[in-house]
């Protein structure tokens, strides 16, 4: 049974009217990615606020950090299936089948990481990451411990908590909107 098959619940302008340098950035995510995802699609209904999604997106999952790409990602499923964001799931997901070339382990993280065999690094930061997603409260000292002696440093806790924050909020914007995922993601990876 396929999903539905809108992008969201918003009127999307037709992307000849976005502005050029937009309009080049879809170009190139078809070019790279074979599709243009559509939570960018999505964005193009306020092209101000695509751009910073773009950049910030761009620093935090894609430029140099001390998380690796794969660490972050798991990070934003884990965020993702605490929030039962569908997009998110969906989308980020299968970068972790792609980035740790095991699609058993995406399908973990998705429905419940505890039962993935994980190194002390990763289970630290993924308790974190559910941590600070279902009770923010409760989050304290000896919880940022515990990161550091599973060998995160100040720097990598920083990146941690961006990511988690980032996904927080994006998984909320996602599931407001009705937002589907590409359909080629279910299969990628597999």
């Amino acid at each position: 049974m396929p999903q539905p098959d809108h992008v969201s619940i918003y009127d999307l302008p037709d992307p000849d009217s976005l502005d050029e340098d937009m309009q080049r950035y879809l170009e190139v995510c078809q070019e790279k990615l074979g599709m243009v995802p559509n939570v960018l699609t999505t964005f193009t209904a306020n092209q101000d606020k695509m751009r910073a999604f773009i950049q910030y997106y761009n620093t935090l999952m894609l430029a140099p950090s001390g998380l690796s790409k794969l660490e972050r990602e798991m990070v934003a499923v884990v965020v993702s299936s605490t929030n039962r964001c569908f997009y998110c799931l969906v989308a980020h997901g299968q970068a972790v089948r792609a980035l740790s070339g095991d699609p058993q382990l995406g399908e973990m993280l998705v429905m419940n990481y505890r039962v993935a065999p994980l190194e002390p690094r990763h289970r630290a930061m993924l308790d974190f990451a559910w941590k600070l997603t279902t009770a923010p409260w409760e989050v304290d000292e000896p919880d940022r411990q515990a990161l550091r002696d599973a060998g995160l440093t100040q720097s990598e806790i920083f990146d941690l908590a961006d990511v988690i924050a980032f996904f927080n909020m994006s998984n909320r914007f996602a599931i407001a909107s009705d937002m589907m995922p590409n359909a080629e993601y279910h299969a990628m990876d597999r």
